[in-house]
């Protein structure tokens, strides 16, 4: 079981930054692929970048490629999104995912809000 907590989101000028972070719990979940995905209102959700176990392979939406970074710290359990240049295409809730095999887990979500 992994259980997981994001937080860093909030509401931001177009052309600022945040940085999400997920919190995971749970013995192995340093052995977990990590993804971020998005959901905006009246759309499915996205991914948006994922992560391999050990941080050496990333990969990225085009929609975001160049201005968001996928990083992670196994010490802390701790997945991070560091997102730049943001526009108010990328209002949504972002979710946190941990998956391996056939298990899969999903925190609770974050809100990201960018004002024009």
């Amino acid at each position: 079981q992994v259980q997981l907590v994001e937080s860093g989101g909030g509401l931001v000028q177009a052309g600022g930054s945040l940085r999400l972070s997920c919190a995971a719990s749970g013995r192995t979940s340093s052995t977990y692929f990590m993804s971020w995905y998005r959901q905006a209102p009246g759309k499915e959700r996205e991914l948006v970048a994922d992560i391999s176990s050990t941080g050496s392979n990333t990969n990225y939406a085009d929609s975001v490629k160049g201005r968001f970074t996928i990083s992670r710290d196994n010490h802390k359990n701790t997945v991070y999104l560091q997102m730049n240049n943001l526009n108010t295409e990328d209002t949504a809730v972002y979710y946190c995912n941990a998956h391996l095999g056939g298990l899969s887990y999903w925190g609770q979500g974050t809100q990201v809000t960018v004002s024009s």
